[in-house]
C-alpha cells in the first residue's frame, strides 16, 4: 500500500485564503488584491509589508482559529476524494507550522481527516524571536530522514521541487501562487 504525504495549510484546508478574506482585507480596507492575485507565497512583498509583519498577522489568524472563534473546515473537494479512494493507500499529514501552533494544527488534521490520516508530523516554522531546536530543515530533509513516502502533495513550488530532488513523486495542489492551472478534484484524480 502506497503512503501519501499531505501537507496541511493550502492543501487539506484554504488557511490563506480565509486569513486573507477574513484578518487581512478586514485590517487593511485600502488593499486592493484578491486571493486569487497572490501571485507569491509567503505574499509579504505584494502586501507592501515585511516577512515579520506578515507572519504576525498569520499567527495572530491562526490563534483566532485555534480559539474556534472562526471556523475553518477542510476542502470539500478533499474531502470527497478522501471519501471515495482515502482507503487505497496509507496517509501521514507533514506540515510546516509553528511550534505553538502545532497541536490546534494536530488536532484539526485528526477531527477532519483522521479517518484516513493517522500520523502527524511537523517541521516547525521559524518565527523572528523563537529558538526551536530543528532536526530538519524543510520537509525534504524530514521525508528523506523518514524514508518512507511514496508521494508527496504540497501548495508550495519549492518543497515540491526539494521532495522531487530525493526522488519522491510529487503533486502541487492548484493555488494561485503556483503553476498548477487544474482543478483540485482533477488534480487529486491524478494520484489513480
Amino acid at each position: 500500500m502506497r503512503t501519501i504525504v499531505w501537507d496541511v495549510d493550502d492543501v487539506l484546508n484554504d488557511l490563506m485564503k480565509l486569513w486573507f478574506e477574513k484578518a487581512w482585507l478586514s485590517e487593511h480596507p485600502e488593499c486592493h488584491l484578491t486571493y486569487k492575485s497572490i501571485s507569491e507565497n509567503p505574499p509579504h512583498k505584494l502586501l507592501s509589508v515585511s516577512l515579520n509583519d506578515y507572519l504576525d498577522s498569520l499567527d495572530k489568524f491562526r490563534f483566532i482559529l485555534s480559539q474556534g472563534v472562526i471556523k475553518m473546515d477542510p476542502i470539500p473537494a478533499v474531502v470527497e476524494w478522501f471519501q471515495i479512494h482515502g482507503y487505497k493507500f496509507r496517509h501521514i499529514a507533514l506540515t510546516s507550522v509553528p511550534i505553538q501552533f502545532a497541536p490546534f494544527s494536530a488536532s484539526w488534521v485528526l477531527k477532519h481527516f483522521g479517518h484516513w490520516i493517522r500520523s502527524f508530523h511537523f517541521v516547525p516554522s521559524r518565527r523572528a524571536n523563537e529558538k526551536v531546536f530543528s532536526y530538519d530543515s524543510d520537509k525534504a530533509d524530514y521525508l528523506k530522514w523518514w524514508g518512507k513516502a511514496d508521494l508527496f502533495i504540497d501548495d508550495n513550488p519549492s518543497n515540491v521541487e526539494a521532495v522531487n530532488k530525493i526522488g519522491i513523486h510529487n503533486i502541487l495542489m492548484p493555488r494561485p501562487w503556483n503553476k498548477n492551472t487544474m482543478s483540485i478534484s482533477d488534480t487529486l484524480n491524478s494520484i489513480l
